[in-house]
């Protein structure tokens, strides 16, 4: 198997810090997206987590909320700065969501929906996207150094889901033409925002209506392992929502970090079937010769948000 530059980076634990803080600092210029527009939250405040910049992308034909005679689903995703404009990111990828929202709101398969990216928070990404309820789960031998170097000393994922919450949804649903119902509201994320938005799904089942967890990041660390699919397993046995009542998208692509992903999404696939998730509103896809990049989740986000966000067969409200 072919091992990235971006793996090589984020195996190394003094590489590690650099490469977030360089996510932050290359992705200061606001988006400009070829499709719509972007209105940008500077430093939106929180009481549980550091300010950070909300880009928040609207369609062409979006009105502002005073005027709008239609309401928009939305869709949150994580790590913001990546998915609107490539010449704006660390990398020069970036998901292109706004083409991608746009062809299929044109096709009228899907609801009407905007698109809040939440920039990442750089060091402090590990220690915000990884599930907190997973840490009990694993073997102390592990636990403990990866909370000490991964982490930063401590898990911040359930005060991250606070602040989008209690904070964000109620700001973006008092600024914005939202459509309020729990099963218009989604959330969506690659890595280990796959992780951070699977958590968000389980954990407030009453918000949410569904997520997109695309090369989720089973491994926790950078390396094959059973402990932390695991984890996350016996997390999810007890979590899980009422499967009819949310729609959940799992894919991964088969290179690079993608292929350390095999086993434990299989497993993590057995058990959501075991406990009634099925289609239309659970899918699990396997993308061969995809691999770990920004180019690769582009390449795929519309299916992902075509499946949330279809028309064909509504959710029933929890």
């Amino acid at each position: 198997m072919t091992v990235s530059w971006r793996r090589r980076a984020l195996t190394s634990g003094l590489a590690a810090l650099p490469f977030a803080a360089i996510a932050r600092a290359g992705s200061e210029a606001a988006p400009v997206p070829t499709f719509g527009r972007v209105e940008r939250l500077t430093r939106f405040p929180s009481r549980y987590v550091d300010a950070r910049t909300i880009d928040v992308w609207l369609p062409a034909d979006y009105q502002p909320k005073v005027r709008a005679s239609r309401r928009f689903a939305t869709v949150y995703m994580h790590d913001g700065q990546m998915l609107f404009d490539e010449r704006t990111t660390w990398n020069h990828q970036s998901w292109h969501v706004d083409s991608a929202a746009t062809d299929i709101m044109h096709s009228g398969a899907v609801h009407d929906f905007i698109v809040v990216g939440i920039w990442n928070n750089g060091a402090l990404r590990h220690s915000e996207y990884f599930p907190a309820k997973f840490l009990p789960f694993l073997p102390v031998e592990a636990r403990r150094p990866f909370v000490e170097d991964s982490l930063h000393g401590r898990p911040r994922s359930d005060e991250y889901l606070r602040f989008i919450v209690d904070e964000l949804v109620p700001a973006i649903d008092a600024r914005y033409a939202t459509d309020p119902r729990r099963e218009r509201r989604f959330l969506a994320g690659s890595s280990m925002g796959g992780l951070i938005s699977l958590y968000g799904m389980c954990e407030y089942p009453a918000v949410f209506g569904g997520a997109a967890c695309l090369s989720t990041h089973w491994i926790g660390t950078f390396a094959r392992n059973a402990e932390f699919p695991a984890a996350a397993i016996a997390y999810l046995s007890n979590a899980l929502p009422e499967p009819d009542s949310v729609r959940l998208w799992m894919d991964r692509g088969s290179t690079d970090l993608d292929a350390l992903y095999d086993d434990s999404q299989l497993a993590v696939s057995r058990l959501l079937t075991s406990r009634g998730f099925a289609a239309p509103n659970f899918a699990a896809r396997v993308f061969e010769g995809a691999g770990h990049t920004e180019g690769d989740w582009s390449r795929r986000v519309g299916l992902a948000l075509r499946f949330l966000l279809a028309t064909e067969a509504d959710l029933p409200s929890r």
